[in-house]
C-alpha cells in the first residue's frame, strides 16, 4: 500500500504542476498567476476539492497521443467563500495554451452538472487560447456543450466569469451568455476575430487591447461588467460579489447584519437638490447616504453612465438599486443605458433581490443616431424588464419623471409595489417649455408680448406639474415623503413587501424585444 500511495502523491504532484515549472515561470514573468494560484486565493482556505485531476485527453491525431498532460488544462472543483459553497473552474495556460480539447469540456461541463443539481454559484476563470486545432469538430463540440450548460443555468444559478488572459473566437460566447464578466486592465482581452485577422479581411491595424482589451468591454461594448487593476483585484471584487447573492433562484439573497439603524435620518439630502432644476447633482451621493455603512457595488461603472446600477444592503437584505444619473447626459436613457438597466432588473428578478429605483428622467435622447439604431425597441427592453419583475419593486421620484420615461422607470403602472416622490418631484408628459410651446401656441402665436406669455404659461405649468400632488390626486404616488427619511422609508416598504407574491401569465417564455 505504502508503494500505490507514493504513486498517488506522484501523480498529484505532476498534476499539480500543470504544464511544469518552466511554463509556470513564463506565465508568472507575464504577470500571470496560475490556474490552481487563483483559485487558492479565491476560495476559502483548505476548502477546495478537485475533480478529475488525473484526467487526459482522447485525440491520436498529429501526434497528440505522444502528448497527454495529466489534468488536460483545466482545474475544476469546488470549495466555499464566505462559508458559502461555489463551484468553479480554472483553465491553465501552462498545458497547451489552456486549449479547449472535448475532455476538457467535459470537466467543466460536470462541475457545471454539479452546481445546477447542489444549487450552487458556478465561477469560471478563463485563460485559454481558444479550440484545440488538433482535434477539429471534437474541439467544437465541446464549446456548443459548454454554452448549452450556460444558457440551462441561467437565472438558476449565478455564472460569474472571469477573463484571466486571452478569449477569443467560440470561447467569448460561454462567458457572454454569464451573469457577469470581471477583466482586469493588465491581462485581459476578448475578441471573435483577432488583430490580424481583421488586418486580413479589412486592412485595419489595430492593437489587442484596443480592440477587445478590459477598458473597451468596460466603457464601449458593455460586454464586461467589472474592469479591475490586476488578477488579484479580480478575484477580490469575486469574493464580494459572492455575498451579494443567494447561492440559487430559489433561495433569498443573504442577510449580513449590520450597525446601521433602519432610522438613521439622511438630513443632507434635503438640501441636494439643486434650486435650479436644470443644475446636476450627483446620484451616487443619494446612494450611499441612504444604504447599510454607506456602502455599494456599482455595476458596469465603466459603461452607460447616465444609469446607475448596482447592489447594497437595506437592514441587512441585498438590493439592486437602478437610478438615473442628472450629471451624465442629464440622466436621460438611451440605446445603452436601457440595455445595460434591463439586463440588471433581469438578474435581480431571477434571484429574488427586490429593485429600489431612484427617479430623475427627463425622457429619452432624442435625435437620428438613436431612432435609426434602434432606441424603440432597446428601450421597450428595459419597460419589458420591469413590468416582467415580481420581486419586490420601490420606486423614489426625486425630481423629473417625464414622458414616457416616467412610465419606464419602474412607475405604478409597471407593477411597482411602492411609488414615493420627494417634494420637488415634477411628473409630466415634458418639461414647462416644450408643453407650453404646444399647449398654447395659439395664445402665444397671437400675442402682443409672446415671451411675456410664454413666461406666464410655464409659470401656470409649473405650479400644476412641478409637484408630485398631483399624481397623488390619483393614487399614482403612495405619499410624498421627506428626502431625510428615505433610507427609513424603503426599509420598511421591504419589510412590508417580504412575503410578496406576485405571478405572471403561464408561458413558454415572453418574447422580449432583443
Amino acid at each position: 500500500m505504502e508503494k500505490k500511495i507514493a504513486q498517488l502523491q506522484a501523480k498529484r504532484e505532476q498534476a499539480r504542476l500543470g504544464g511544469g515549472e518552466k511554463r509556470i515561470a513564463a506565465q508568472h514573468e507575464k504577470g500571470k498567476l496560475t490556474a490552481r494560484e487563483r483559485i487558492n486565493l479565491l476560495l476559502d482556505p483548505e476548502s477546495f476539492e478537485e475533480f478529475d485531476m488525473f484526467k487526459t485527453h482522447r485525440c491520436t491525431d498529429f501526434g497528440m497521443e505522444k502528448m497527454k498532460p495529466i489534468g488536460d488544462g483545466v482545474v475544476t472543483g469546488y470549495g466555499t467563500i464566505e462559508g458559502r459553497i461555489v463551484y468553479v473552474y480554472a483553465q491553465d495556460f501552462t498545458v497547451i495554451g489552456g486549449s479547449l480539447s472535448k475532455t476538457h469540456s467535459e470537466k467543466i461541463c460536470k462541475v457545471m452538472d454539479m452546481a445546477m443539481k447542489v444549487g450552487a454559484p458556478i465561477i469560471g476563470l478563463n485563460d485559454s487560447g481558444g479550440a484545440r486545432v488538433q482535434e477539429g469538430v471534437d474541439a467544437l463540440a465541446g464549446y456548443a456543450d459548454i454554452f448549452l450548460k450556460n444558457v440551462m443555468a441561467s437565472g438558476v444559478i449565478p455564472q460569474i466569469s472571469a477573463i484571466m488572459g486571452p478569449c477569443a473566437g467560440g470561447a467569448v460566447y460561454s462567458p457572454a451568455i454569464t451573469d457577469f464578466i470581471v477583466m482586469n486592465k493588465q491581462t485581459s482581452y476578448m475578441f471573435v476575430t483577432g488583430p490580424k485577422v481583421v488586418k486580413t479581411v479589412l486592412n485595419e491595424d489595430i492593437t489587442t487591447d484596443n480592440l477587445g482589451g478590459a477598458m473597451v468591454h468596460g466603457t464601449k461594448s458593455g460586454v464586461a461588467q467589472f474592469v479591475t487593476e490586476n488578477e488579484e483585484e479580480t478575484i477580490t471584487l469575486i469574493r464580494k460579489l459572492i455575498t451579494y447573492l443567494p447561492l440559487n433562484n430559489m433561495e433569498e439573497p443573504p442577510y449580513v447584519a449590520s450597525t446601521d439603524t433602519i432610522d438613521r435620518r439622511c438630513d443632507e439630502l434635503n438640501g441636494i437638490i439643486p434650486e435650479n432644476p436644470n443644475k446636476p447633482y450627483d446620484i451616487l451621493d443619494v446612494i450611499h447616504s441612504i444604504t447599510d455603512d454607506n456602502e455599494f457595488m456599482e455595476v458596469a461603472r465603466n459603461y452607460a453612465a447616465n444609469i446607475v446600477v448596482g447592489f447594497a444592503r437595506m437592514n441587512g437584505q441585498t438590493v439592486g438599486f437602478v437610478a438615473n444619473q442628472p450629471k451624465v447626459l442629464a440622466g436621460v436613457l438611451d440605446i445603452n443605458a436601457s440595455v445595460k438597466a434591463a439586463r440588471f432588473v433581469r438578474f435581480c428578478d431571477s434571484f429574488n433581490i427586490p429593485l429600489v429605483v431612484l427617479e430623475d428622467v427627463p425622457g429619452f435622447l432624442p435625435g437620428s443616431n438613436q431612432e435609426h439604431n434602434g432606441i424603440i425597441r432597446h428601450g421597450a427592453k428595459l419597460l419589458y424588464a420591469f413590468a416582467e419583475a415580481t420581486v419586490p419593486k420601490i420606486t423614489i421620484i426625486l425630481r423629473k419623471a417625464y414622458g414616457g420615461a416616467y412610465c419606464v422607470m419602474n412607475s405604478r403602472h409597471m407593477r411597482a409595489d411602492v411609488v414615493y416622490a420627494w417634494p420637488n418631484a415634477e411628473i409630466a408628459v415634458m418639461g414647462p417649455k416644450g408643453a407650453v410651446e404646444i399647449v398654447f401656441r395659439k395664445d402665444v402665436k397671437g400675442a402682443d408680448d409672446p415671451a411675456k406669455v410664454i413666461e406666464q404659461k410655464e409659470q401656470e405649468y409649473k405650479e400644476n406639474f412641478a409637484n408630485p400632488y398631483r399624481a397623488a390626486e390619483k393614487g399614482y404616488i403612495d405619499d410624498v415623503i421627506e428626502p431625510s427619511a428615505t433610507r427609513f422609508r424603503i426599509i420598511r416598504s421591504l419589510e412590508m413587501l417580504a412575503t410578496k407574491k406576485d405571478t405572471n401569465p403561464p408561458r413558454k417564455h415572453g418574447n422580449i424585444p432583443l
